[in-house]
């Protein structure tokens, strides 16, 4: 017999990305293989909320929910404590300090987080901008680039640039080879928009292993060897400290956490 699949509702007025990302944070700080995540969007009617928290009886899981209406946070409630089912109202508490500290009344409009507004639209340029900026494509744009990031191959450049693009940062990155001397630009940028990115060099060494096989390259190539890995973390390292920049080490950090360092600063 297997283990039991634990379920976690997630259920939105809109389309609930707040309430799984904070159900995603919760699920890492556990062993949780057996759980499953199971989204309820665009929720408008007390009857889908009862139905919901019916479901989530049945099957012993619990509700993870962020409802703007307020009519629909009580069903939540009352539902929720009717049937015995543990029920975690994301955004009220967050709504009602607003409203209690600074005085000021919800809108209580669904959606507005995903509204095209001007916010979307920077985010759209700033994607563009990160894509078309990414591994060195055009090191001139680094000079428009509210961040840039430096490091060497397989030190999560991309997938942190496109993150922090959708945070509406234009981003531009450049892989950092021992053999090929940087661009003259790098050296002229403010150091205070440079990141230099690190990793630890058994994880760094996994890493390029993996992207490897995925490749269909043979096993032990150069690239991969921990001698040529300590090699360009070296070369990196030796970079940075002449550039005068922000040193981070993303070994065993989520995208997210790296990404928050960068932000801190800002």
């Amino acid at each position: 017999m297997g283990e039991k699949i634990h379920t976690i509702f997630v259920c939105s007025d809109s389309v609930g990305e707040t309430a799984n990302t904070v159900v995603q944070a919760t699920i890492r700080q556990f062993n949780a293989s057996q759980v499953q995540v199971r989204r309820f969007g665009s929720i408008r009617t007390e009857d889908e909320v009862r139905a919901l928290v019916e479901e989530a009886a049945k099957v012993d899981g619990f509700i993870a929910y962020t409802l703007v209406l307020p009519e629909l946070r009580e069903m939540m409630r009352q539902e929720a404590i009717r049937l015995s089912v543990n029920a975690i109202d994301i955004m009220g508490p967050m709504m009602q300090a607003f409203i209690d500290t600074f005085k000021g009344s919800p809108k209580r409009k669904v959606g507005l987080l995903y509204q095209l507004d001007e916010q979307y639209y920077q985010r759209v340029e700033a994607v563009e901008f990160t894509v078309n900026s990414d591994d060195g494509k055009d090191p001139n744009a680094m000079k428009q680039a509210q961040i840039v990031l430096i490091g060497p191959s397989r030190t999560s450049k991309t997938p942190l640039s496109i993150y922090l693009a959708h945070k509406g940062y234009k981003v531009a990155n450049y892989p950092l080879v021992p053999e090929v001397k940087p661009p003259a630009i790098i050296y002229e940028l403010d150091p205070s928009k440079l990141i230099g990115l690190t990793m630890s060099p058994e994880q760094l060494v996994r890493i390029r292993t993996e992207r490897l096989k995925a490749v269909g390259l043979p096993f032990g190539a150069k690239y991969a060897t921990g001698e040529r890995v300590e090699e360009e973390l070296a070369f990196a390292m030796n970079l940075y400290r002449e550039l005068g920049c922000k040193i981070i080490d993303v070994s065993e950090k989520a995208i997210e956490e790296t990404a928050g360092l960068i932000l801190a600063d800002r």
